[in-house]
């Protein structure tokens, strides 16, 4: 089984200046950090990248575009199914005071809850007011998978790998905690910011060996490195395909690292006008999204 190989070597979605219109492109700055660079208002060039953003042969043309407004690097469409990693974290594990599972922890979320690196983060109704309810975030390395992946081996689990980004699982941990099942509480709309940019698995270095951090509101809240995850990688893909198939397309969650806000003394809880920011190394960059609770900031998430 051979590695899937991509023309691009990052990949970014986006409404070009020129156009108007929502175009892929390889940004033309190697080492930019576009989702920094996009809410800084700097200029962002792009090579234009024609095809989908899920087909290894999309060419990369000579065709610079000039970067408006910086998009999710996926459509809602094109993700499949969105798995998620609880409890991933040896460290994290330590912290909320849990035994580390013996088998990954899995639970779904739709692609409604998917936004954009920009994009508002929306705490619903239900989960207002701040004092009876734990808004929080969660850093995390994301897997897309390119190609279909049944009963694979952990040798060969990143040959199914297309490219990696980043996200923040944003968690209602009062309805969380109010249930053994996890789905409905990490399921609400626009809740999930992923990106800023998709980064070729055949480009990326050792998936256990990136860096994660959450800011919020200036403050570093979770600063730690994959290579503390319980369940790697390629273990997470070969656990999660036994007997299944992970479509083209699927998002894989693989869990946050220690820092998380309902632990915290007192509990640190998201609210209405937060600055919210997770970066994630290896070329993926930054996620900075202002936290709106429903009803109160009249934000509207760009997807």
């Amino acid at each position: 089984m051979a590695a899937i190989k991509t023309q691009w070597t990052r990949l970014i979605r986006f409404v070009a200046a020129e156009t108007g219109l929502v175009h892929l492109g390889e940004p033309v700055e190697r080492h930019l950090d576009v989702g920094l660079a996009a809410y800084e208002k700097k200029p962002i060039k792009a090579y234009e990248v024609l095809g989908s953003a899920l087909d290894p042969a999309a060419q990369v043309t000579k065709n610079v575009l000039t970067v408006k407004e910086l998009l999710a690097p996926l459509e809602r469409e094109e993700v499949k199914i969105v798995r998620c990693l609880g409890l991933n974290y040896a460290d994290h594990a330590a912290e909320a005071k849990l035994a580390k599972p013996a088998a990954p922890v899995l639970f779904y979320k739709p692609a409604t809850s998917i936004v954009g690196p920009l994009a508002p983060i929306s705490v619903p109704k239900c989960a207002q007011p701040v004092d009876k309810h734990l808004s929080d975030y969660e850093v995390e390395l994301v897997v897309v998978i390119g190609k279909a992946a049944k009963n694979v081996s952990e040798a060969d689990a990143l040959d199914y790998v297309l490219a990696y980004t980043g996200g923040n699982d944003v968690s209602f941990r009062t309805h969380q905690f109010a249930t053994s099942q996890w789905g409905f509480s990490k399921s609400f709309d626009d809740s999930n910011p992923i990106g800023p940019c998709l980064v070729s698995a055949a480009k990326f270095p050792d998936p256990q060996t990136v860096g994660l951090r959450t800011v919020l509101n200036g403050s570093i809240m979770q600063n730690g490195t994959t290579s503390d995850q319980i369940f790697t990688v390629r273990q997470t893909i070969a656990y999660l395909s036994q007997s299944t198939t992970l479509l083209p397309g699927s998002i894989i969650m693989t869990g946050t690292p220690a820092g998380v806000g309902f632990v915290k003394s007192p509990p640190v809880v998201l609210k209405d006008g937060d600055d919210c920011r997770v970066w994630v190394g290896a070329g993926i960059g930054t996620c900075i999204n202002k936290v709106v609770e429903e009803g109160k900031g009249g934000l509207k998430a760009r997807l």
